[in-house]
């Protein structure tokens, strides 16, 4: 259900006089916070000194999340679920390569991660499944008295979401949406500045997930397991995957931490390029191009903050450009890019920006200290050049020392929820769109966001 309510705007005709105008913005009910329940901004836990987990989901993601693992302090695979059994036995594989101890296994039906969720030994659920799948595990998982993480993104609808949050803040557990670019070196360097005020005012940031995907979500034996990621395609208009480009840039901005994301336009293009792939691929007979699908080739989406920000997020999955994330940031005294090339330029050097080795020693000067601690070993065990094994790390760092974790189940909701709210744009004309407050009033209770540390231990 949503409710469309008028907004009244002001405009200049012809230079001399005023019109006023009416547009219609589109917005979905907040539900009141259950009796009892408060919010879990900073939630802390007691400590874990080994975190048992259960791994769901072996597919592309969720095998590199096990061998990762097996570097990571403190982290134990205790159970491994996946619908292909030939999918565990490869699980099984990298854990005893690896010296560990055989895990529980689970496979061969649909629902057989409710078990994996209800052992005794589990304090993690760490879901690497289909998108579909994310929340309902994730929900019952923290019923189940644990933990749980996912992939991205984490729901794809706002009852989703809305469940994501009410259950973490009536089991008083983590939820943590897996965002691994929050922890790319140049995205790490680009927070530190910003905190630092080298930018001066962020007031502008930019993301994306520009990334041709044609060949994997057309091919069933090398890509999606029953090419699920094109069923969703054909399914669906807007951005469904705008997290990769949003998580970094909502940090910088501080979303729920002294701003918060008011509302959005989205506007998608046609849909051109998956059934040229299909003719070009499978041939124009083929049952690829004679389906329909609904996923416009590039979305672009703009937010405005509640402080007066604004943040572009794009999607293309469908096109041969270039990967991108883009990660831009505007600020009055600074500017940063990661894509197509890297590039900051600040109010003491001319407009072109810095040259390649100002920008090295930029980058060296101000890296993160998240980087700098883990950074040369997750470059040897590697995830997306090593941002996934600083994130595995840094969450069971957090779990281990009872501490708030670096994303929290409010991030996985608002980024997420984006899912939702760019069709329901796209599918009215491009209408505006209230962004929920998932915090319900205290996204302004933090000051500023921060990763945690125990004592003794802070950067």
């Amino acid at each position: 259900m949503l409710a469309v309510v008028a907004i009244a705007s002001t405009v200049m005709l012809n230079g001399c006089c005023q019109q006023e105008q009416k547009s219609a913005m589109i917005e979905f009910p907040e539900p009141t916070r259950p009796a009892g329940q408060q919010d879990v901004l900073e939630l802390r836990c007691d400590p874990i000194d080994t975190v048992r987990i259960a791994v769901i989901g072996l597919g592309m993601r969720g095998s590199g999340a096990v061998e990762r693992l097996t570097h990571v302090d403190g982290a134990k695979i205790v159970a491994l679920c996946d619908i292909v059994p030939g999918n565990v036995a490869k699980a099984q594989a990298t854990l005893n390569k690896a010296g560990f101890p055989k895990a529980a296994e689970f496979s061969g039906d649909t629902s057989v991660w409710k078990q994996a969720c209800e052992l005794n030994n589990v304090d993690l659920v760490y879901i690497c499944t289909d998108w579909k799948m994310h929340t309902p595990i994730a929900v019952y998982a923290m019923e189940q008295g644990k933990h749980a993480v996912s992939e991205v993104p984490a729901a794809l609808t706002l009852d989703e979401c809305w469940q994501l949050v009410n259950t973490s803040e009536k089991t008083r557990k983590h939820f943590m949406m897996l965002e691994n670019c929050c922890y790319d070196f140049f995205e790490l360097a680009t927070l530190n500045m910003a905190q630092q005020g080298l930018f001066g005012e962020v007031v502008h940031t930019e993301g994306a997930y520009n990334h041709d995907l044609r060949g994997l979500c057309m091919n069933d034996s090398t890509g999606y397991h029953d090419m699920w990621r094109l069923e969703y395609n054909a399914a669906h208009d807007g951005n469904p995957y705008p997290t990769h480009g949003l998580g970094p840039i909502a940090q910088i901005m501080n979303i729920h931490r002294g701003d918060k994301m008011d509302y959005l336009v989205s506007m998608s293009s046609d849909q051109f390029g998956l059934t040229d792939a299909a003719i070009t691929n499978h041939g124009p007979e083929s049952k690829f191009a004679k389906r329909d699908y609904k996923l416009g080739d590039v979305n672009t989406t703009v937010i405005r903050t509640a402080k007066g920000k604004t943040i572009m997020v794009q999607h293309d999955v469908s096109n041969p450009r270039p990967y991108s994330r883009i990660h831009q940031v505007v600020g009055t005294r600074g500017f940063a890019q990661k894509y197509p090339i890297e590039q900051i330029g600040l109010d003491s050097v001319e407009a072109e920006g810095l040259d390649a080795k100002a920008l090295a020693d930029l980058l060296t000067r101000y890296e993160h200290p998240i980087s700098k601690e883990y950074g040369e070993k997750a470059r040897a065990v590697g995830g997306h050049g090593g941002m996934d094994f600083i994130m595995d790390s840094r969450l069971i760092y957090c779990l281990r020392n009872g501490l708030p974790l670096d994303q929290d189940v409010y991030d996985a909701a608002e980024w997420s929820s984006l899912v939702a709210l760019t069709e329901a744009s796209v599918q009215n004309g491009s209408a505006p769109v209230k962004v929920p407050d998932f915090t319900r009033g205290a996204w302004d209770k933090v000051k500023g966001f921060s990763f945690a540390y125990a004592p003794g231990d802070a950067k």
